[in-house]
């Protein structure tokens, strides 16, 4: 049986890394992103079903959730997308409490959305979630306190979750930094070029994915 997979964030950066190796390995995919021109630019030349959109967006989860059903339920989700806040980054003395509310509804709030609305396929298929978080979430960095608030929080959702699933392993993921745009965006480009590609952390997921171990916390090294 063909698996299939829905990432989230997948125009760029580890989204779009593990989705080219899925593909390879013959998975089904469900990508989405926020910007249209850009997701069906750099997946292209994949066999995959594209819906841009905003997971903030209910109706756009919706849709999301459709399709994953539509294709008798997931083997995998990827929460991958995720917002860095406002830059350059605050400290959390005069951090705009309005945009920390954005940022909570992108980085925990969607993804426990899109968890809800496909769990019975994962339920169904003894799937797997993956919630991509950051060293931010354990770590104390000036000027990172509202996104590590929420990949805190989106941790501690992660952990609650593999207790109350047993049969869907669940995993929350810290890829380390990576040289990507939301990077570039925090410690400038050339900061951010020196991390390394995000083509290095694909092995870890595959790894989980193929060997299935415990739901739990894990740090690429």
């Amino acid at each position: 049986m063909t698996k299939t997979a829905l990432i989230t964030g997948a125009s760029r950066g580890l989204g779009l890394a593990l989705a080219r190796s899925l593909a390879a390995d013959g998975w089904r995919l469900i990508l989405t992103a926020r910007g249209e021109d850009a997701l069906r630019s750099a997946t292209g030349g994949l066999d995959a079903l594209v819906l841009a959109g905003d997971v903030a967006d209910p109706a756009h989860r919706d849709r999301l959730a459709r399709a994953a059903a539509e294709g008798g339920g997931l083997d995998l989700l990827v929460n991958n997308a995720s917002g860095l806040g406002p830059v350059p980054l605050p400290p959390l003395a005069s951090y705009p409490v309005g945009a920390l509310g954005d940022l909570f509804a992108v980085n925990v709030l969607a993804p426990l959305a899109l968890i809800q609305a496909t769990l019975r396929g994962l339920r169904d298929r003894r799937g797997a979630v993956v919630n991509v978080s950051s060293d931010a979430a354990v770590e104390a960095y000036e000027g990172w306190g509202g996104y590590g608030a929420t990949k805190a929080a989106l941790e501690r959702l992660s952990h609650v979750l593999a207790v109350e699933e047993p049969g869907v392993a669940v995993w929350w993921v810290d890829p380390g930094e990576m040289s990507t745009a939301m990077l570039a965006d925090a410690v400038g480009p050339g900061e951010a070029a020196a991390a390394p590609a995000p083509e290095t952390v694909v092995p870890t997921l595959l790894r989980l994915i193929a060997e299935r171990p415990e739901s739990g916390r894990v740090r690429h090294a």
